[in-house]
């Protein structure tokens, strides 16, 4: 019987593995013999590259990893763009600037819209006298209106 890895495309047999996935040890027992590929994410391969699935960056016959649902194109994206650092500075400086134009408007802002209205004779006449319930307060009193 041939070896498998003559019937296979060029640049994914065996002599193409890094020598740690040669190995016969414990781990390669455990699926089986499996050729597992380096871990890399298809977020971090070319784009631009003759794949065979271009959505999924790969090329037809090649072995799929054990991690393929982490190390596949609709896993979460790994963010590259900004370190920690300047993402944490970046962060400190808008929470910052925000105190900073609510510190100063509250400086500026009027605790009251206008000023309190007042009368030289009072409302006790327009609003029914000395005598005059009050107006009812609550939930209870605006039911009865509906």
């Amino acid at each position: 019987m041939p070896h498998p890895s003559r019937h296979r495309r060029p640049g994914y047999g065996m002599c193409s593995l890094p020598s740690a996935l040669r190995t016969q040890g414990s781990e390669r027992q455990q699926n089986g013999g499996y050729v597992n590929p380096p871990a890399q994410k298809r977020q971090f391969r070319d784009p631009y590259g003759d794949w065979w699935d271009k959505q999924e960056r790969r090329n037809y016959g090649e072995p799929v990893h054990e991690d393929n649902d982490i190390l596949g194109m609709f896993s979460p994206e790994e963010y590259t763009h900004v370190k920690s650092g300047t993402a944490f500075l970046q962060l400190g400086c808008f929470v910052a600037t925000v105190l900073g134009f609510c510190g100063v408007a509250s400086l500026y802002y009027p605790d009251k819209p206008s000023a309190p209205r007042t009368f030289p004779e009072g409302l006790s006449k327009e609003l029914g006298g000395p005598g005059a319930l009050p107006a009812p307060a609550g939930e209870e009193s605006q039911a009865s209106y509906v």
